[in-house]
Order: structure tokens, then sequence, then C-alpha cells
């Protein structure tokens, strides 16, 4: 792990729409979402499965939706904003480089995120954490609980399959997902 000298401030901005253009920044968010989602849910999805594209990466940053963190002015983390139709925010893609885990970049990106909703006039922050339904994955549990410690709280569980039917055929096991709010 990479340490970042005491009191180093991260920082955190919505990517300039322009930067959708720039196919070697789009490929470093795609390559480190990529990376880190391989990390993180290893054993939920099919060999060669990526979580995401450069081509989805560029349509996130044009509607004004990826934020990323910079630790000395590299490439850190980065987590997805929006406004769903049901009047709520959602933050999703949240990643902190393998290298610099332990650092706060999550809770920083998380912070960022409640603090985008709130200048939005949102009152209320979902997220969805995929989860295998047979067994206990030890980087789900522990995100849960992370996910809780900050003000989350599970809401319901959500079907994969009637939400996402087309992920379903790359999950190497039945999965769902666990929607958390938090009032902010």
């Amino acid at each position: 792990m990479q340490e970042a000298e005491p009191g180093q401030p991260v920082e955190i901005s919505l990517v300039p729409l322009d930067q959708a253009d720039n196919a070697e920044f789009v490929t470093r968010i795609a390559d480190l979402v990529n990376k880190a989602y391989a990390d993180a849910e290893k054993g939920l999805w099919r060999d060669g499965t990526r979580r995401t594209s450069a081509d989805e990466v560029a349509a996130v940053i044009r509607a004004g939706q990826l934020a990323v963190a910079r630790l000395d002015g590299r490439l850190v983390g980065t987590v997805r904003v929006q406004r769903l139709h049901s009047g709520e925010a959602e933050f999703g893609m949240l990643v902190a480089s393998p290298q610099h885990r332990g650092l706060g970049i999550g809770r920083a990106l998380v912070t960022f995120a409640e603090a985008w909703a709130r200048d939005r006039g949102l009152d209320r922050m979902q997220l969805e954490l995929l989860v295998p339904r047979a067994w206990t994955d030890p980087v789900k549990d522990f995100l849960r609980h992370w996910y809780t410690r900050i003000g989350y709280r599970e809401v319901r569980v959500g079907q994969l399959d009637e939400a996402y039917p087309a992920h379903v055929p790359y999950l190497a096991t039945p999965c769902d997902f666990v929607i958390f709010h938090k009032t902010l």
C-alpha cells in the first residue's frame, strides 16, 4: 500500500464533460474500476467479466455523473452520482485504488456524493450492494458493515434477475443486491 503523508488532502471533483473525449483518461478510469471490482467481487462473476467499459465511463462523464479522487495529482478513486427517477440520489461505482486503500479515500468519496446530493436539494442517498445468495463473501460483508457504520440502513433486497436481467448470464453464482438508504 502506498502511504500518504499525514493530512495530505484528497481532492475530489466532478470530471469535466469534455474529458469524455480523452480516451487515455477514460481508459485509465475504466481500468481502475475493473481492477477494483475484479478484486472485490471475485467469485461473483464469470472469469473475464468486466464491471465497466471505456464507452460506459465516457457516457457517465458526459452525463455529469462521475467524480474522481486525486492524491498528489494521481487518480486514486471514483464515484458515480446520480438523481434517480424517484427523486433520491444514488452513488455507485465507488472505487479506491487498491494501492491507496486505508487512507480514507472511500469515505471521502461518499462524503462528496452526499454533499453533491444535498447541493441539489435531495434528502436521501441510495446505494446498491451486490451479494451472493448462497454464501457470505468477506469483502461484501465488510462493506455491508462499513455502510451501516457510516449511517446507511438496509431497506430491502432486490432480485438481480428482475432489476438487471442483462447481467445475470455473467454471474458465476446467484446474487441479489441489498439496497441501502441514508437520510441526508
